[in-house]
This record gives structure tokens, C-alpha cells and sequence, in this order.
């Protein structure tokens, strides 16, 4: 049986399913909601403090009056912009390096690989903040930080798919046949790269949630009255035992994102097969 019809006779998880399904749901919330609600998420209102979860506000007002369903929809927002962007960029980064350094090799896999080696060898948060401390507070650069930290681990495994793949008689085949090293990439490389970045974006957004979230919380990226769930946790820390829903709302709404795409990502994961022919 070939690889082909084994992929069709596969089936997504039930916790893949249930993962999209969900994923879906945000991101509609996200995308849609907004236009609907009734508040704005710098809306200050003194009056109306700390208010219990009631119809006008469905989880009540935070320490400014601020309705906090408001602000977590429009977090909500924020960090899955600022994600897809990151990623974007940040498998640009992986495929045109790291496809350069699988495909021709020698002297030029080496020069690369050795750079990689250097940013993976301090922590993605630490180098975030060195790089943050350089650029200025903001999510721009808070965006830009993450991107420059996260590009090498997709360069190394775009490097050991084409390294697995060059080699392949149909590889052989098209360049017997004079095809060019472009064609040869997009023909019979590209499929696979995408897959796999598919497969390691989709784990790695929560991750990436996370690191914006934490900058957020320091207050080195989305900056007040912004709203976005690290804002929201830096704001509430100050009223963690008289008011303490004000840091779970935004606490939970962040964990169950990063679930969810932990789950479709190690299901997505397992469909594909992606981790065959890897040569790190």
C-alpha cells in the first residue's frame, strides 16, 4: 500500500475533531463578535467597578469598569494576529534557509546550520528579551523578537526533509532529465516541506500565545489599554485575592487555546506521519 492511500484511509483523532471544531469556533468569536458587542475594551466606566457577572456584563467589569468579555474577545484577536503573522514569517525564514541549506550542502549547510546551532542554544524567552530590551516595548517588536527566535528550529527540519528527499529516485529521475533545482524543489520537495510546517506551526502556536502573553505580562509588548490576556493578567495581578476571577478569565481563556492547539497539532501530527525521514 502506498503512502498516498494509506494518508486517505486515515482519520483525524476524535480529540483532533473536537480540537478543530473548537479552533473554529474561536476564531469565528474572534473574527465576528466584536462587531456585535456592545462595549468598547478601553471603555472606562468608575462607576461600575469590580461588577458581578450579570446581563449587561456577562463576566462582569474589571478594577476600571471595563466590560471583561469585551476585552477577552478582543485579546482573543490580538494574539491570533499577531501568531499568524509570526508564523508566516517565520516559515518563510525556515523553508528558504533551510531548503538552501538541505538542497546544496557542503560548505553552505555548514555556515547555516552553525548559526541555527547559535540561536538554539539559548532559550526562545530569554533571547526574546535581549532582543526586546535592543528594539523598545511594543508588539511590533515583541513580533519581530519571537520571529528571529523561532526561525532556526524550522530551518533544521526543513534541512532534514530535503536531506531525506534529495536522494529519492524520483529526485534522481528529474534531474537526469534536466530539470532545474527549482523545479525540482517546488515539484517533488515543497509538498512534504508544507505538510510538515503545517504540522509544526499548528504545535507551535500555542507556544508562540504563550511568549506574547508573557512579554505582555512584563509589559515589554501590547501595551495598556490594549486589550490582550497577558494585559489582562498584568493588570489583575494587583487584586488576586479580592477579586481573582480577574486573573482566571483571562488565565483559563489562555490555557484552553493552548490546548486546543496542542491537541490538533499532536493530531495532526499522527495523520500526516510527520515524522518519518527526518535527519536532524
Amino acid at each position: 500500500m502506498t503512502t498516498d492511500s494509506k494518508l486517505y484511509r486515515k482519520k483525524l483523532s476524535f480529540m483532533g475533531k473536537f480540537a478543530l471544531v473548537m479552533i473554529i469556533f474561536l476564531l469565528l468569536i474572534a473574527l465576528i463578535a466584536p462587531f456585535f458587542l456592545p462595549y468598547a475594551p478601553d471603555a472606562i466606566d468608575l462607576d461600575n467597578r469590580f461588577s458581578p457577572i450579570s446581563t449587561e456584563h456577562f463576566l462582569g467589569t474589571d478594577h476600571l469598569g471595563r466590560d471583561i468579555f469585551t476585552r477577552l474577545i478582543f485579546g482573543a484577536r490580538i494574539s491570533l494576529f499577531s501568531v499568524g503573522i509570526i508564523l508566516v514569517c517565520v516559515m518563510f525564514l525556515g523553508i528558504s534557509i533551510g531548503g538552501i541549506a538541505g538542497f546544496f550542502g557542503g560548505k553552505i549547510d555548514k555556515f547555516i546550520m552553525r548559526i541555527c546551532d547559535l540561536f538554539l542554544s539559548l532559550p526562545t524567552i530569554v533571547l526574546s528579551l535581549f532582543l526586546v530590551g535592543i528594539l523598545g516595548a511594543g508588539l511590533e517588536n515583541v513580533m519581530l523578537a519571537i520571529a528571529l527566535t523561532h526561525w532556526a528550529w524550522y530551518a533544521r527540519i526543513i534541512r532534514s526533509i530535503v536531506l531525506g528527499l534529495k536522494h529519492r529516485e524520483f529526485v534522481l529521475l528529474s534531474q537526469v532529465y534536466g530539470a532545474s533545482n527549482w523545479q525540482i524543489f517546488k515539484r517533488n520537495m515543497l509538498t512534504p516541506i508544507l505538510t510538515q510546517c503545517f504540522v509544526l506551526a499548528t504545535m507551535d502556536i500555542g507556544h508562540i500565545m504563550l511568549h506574547i502573553a508573557g512579554l505582555s505580562f512584563l509589559g515589554l509588548g501590547v501595551q495598556p489599554p490594549q486589550a490582550e490576556w497577558g494585559v489582562m493578567l498584568s493588570d489583575s495581578k494587583d487584586y488576586v485575592f479580592s477579586n481573582p476571577e480577574l486573573l482566571l478569565y483571562p488565565g483559563l481563556a489562555l490555557f484552553i487555546a493552548v490546548a486546543l492547539f496542542n491537541m490538533l497539532g499532536d493530531s495532526l501530527r499522527d495523520y500526516f506521519d510527520c515524522d518519518s525521514n527526518i535527519i536532524l
